[in-house]
This record gives structure tokens, C-alpha cells and sequence, in this order.
């Protein structure tokens, strides 16, 4: 008798694994700005709007922690989580 493995298949949801990278990526950066007297909010707007790294501090690395997400992929989550997360009607 031959011996088969029949453990369950995983699966990996590819676009919750993105936008918990991409939280994972502001909260980061948030603490990092904030760590250095930030205001996270208006460098965080700041940055997305120019696409200008020096809105963020090179402090703990946020600067290149942030690069390591495009942008547009950003805004969207934060436009998706507005939208559909943070509804409140």
C-alpha cells in the first residue's frame, strides 16, 4: 500500500497578502515620522502627491520601505479603504 498525501490544497489570497504588505509599509513609515517629530499624515499626503522621497525621513529606513511599494498601488488601497472598509452609511 502505497503511501498518498491527501492534506488539503492552500490557497493564497495574493490581493489581501498586497494590501497587508502595503498597511504593514505606512505603519512603518507613520511610526519612523512620527519617531522624528513628523507630522505622518502631511508627508505621507505630501510624498504621494509629488512622488518626492525627501517628504520621508531616511530614519529606520522609511524612506526605502516606502519606495518598495508603488505608489499608485498605495492610493489605491487607501481610496479602496475609504470607499469600501471605513463606509459608515
Amino acid at each position: 500500500m502505497s503511501n498518498i498525501d491527501i492534506s488539503p490544497t492552500v490557497s493564497f489570497d495574493a490581493d489581501h497578502i498586497r494590501r497587508e504588505n502595503i498597511r504593514q509599509v505606512l505603519m512603518l513609515v507613520r511610526s519612523a515620522l512620527e519617531e522624528r517629530g513628523y507630522n505622518a499624515i502631511n508627508q505621507l499626503a505630501g510624498y504621494l502627491i509629488s512622488n518626492d522621497p525627501a517628504y520621508i525621513s531616511s530614519h529606520k529606513n522609511a524612506r526605502s520601505i516606502i519606495q518598495s511599494v508603488e505608489r499608485h498601488e498605495i492610493i489605491e488601497e487607501l481610496v479602496r479603504f475609504y470607499l469600501e472598509e471605513n463606509n459608515e452609511e
